[in-house]
């Protein structure tokens, strides 16, 4: 098992535990945290299961699968989650997932986290591609993504069903060699 922690100036990733139940429930569960998210709002029980999967899923090998808490940088308690799901057919991309609790939204974390996820994928996974999909009304996640240096590459129409209804994606990506100048996480 490879155990990951990432510091930054602000924020720290590190491996899920079962005592971040009730922190990624704060996001996985609350209506307005999951609002752009691609599924409802998840039960505790739901969570619990996703933490364990995710501790089951950091002693696979390879390791496809990476679920971090996002922690304040001189604190333990999670403020969020960030996940990133290498491709088992093209295991040089990966596909990245962000939550953050409301009370933290507004104050850049959001670009922080991005650039911090992206500096694991790219230095220490050695990735070629890092993408993620977004909500189109998420303005919040569109503009973290773009000053986080992704780019938009298009629009997935109906790619997602949430809250009874379908939803497009916009989908942004950042590749090795386009990262370079944004290594200051």
């Amino acid at each position: 098992m490879r155990h990951v922690e990432i510091s930054g100036k602000r924020l720290r990733l590190r491996e899920v535990t079962a005592a971040d139940v009730d922190a990624m429930h704060a996001v996985y569960g609350d209506p307005t945290a999951t609002e752009h998210l691609p599924f409802d709002p998840r039960t505790r029980e739901e969570v619990e299961e996703i933490v364990a999967e995710a501790m089951d899923a950091a002693r696979a090998e390879p390791r496809r699968l990476y679920v971090l808490a996002v922690t304040e940088a001189d604190r333990d308690d999670a403020i969020g989650v960030a996940r990133l799901r290498i491709d088992a057919d093209h295991p040089h991309s990966a596909e990245l997932g962000l939550g953050l609790r409301p009370d933290h939204w507004g104050r850049g974390i959001g670009t922080d986290l991005i650039r911090l996820v992206l500096a694991f994928g790219f230095r220490d996974l050695r990735l070629h591609r890092v993408w993620g999909a977004r909500s189109p009304a998420n303005t919040a996640a569109q503009l973290a993504m773009l000053v986080a240096g992704m780019v938009e590459e298009g629009r997935i129409r109906h790619h997602v069903r949430a809250r009874g209804t379908w939803r497009d994606s916009v989908i942004h990506s950042a590749l090795e060699d386009e990262w370079e100048g944004y290594r200051d996480v």
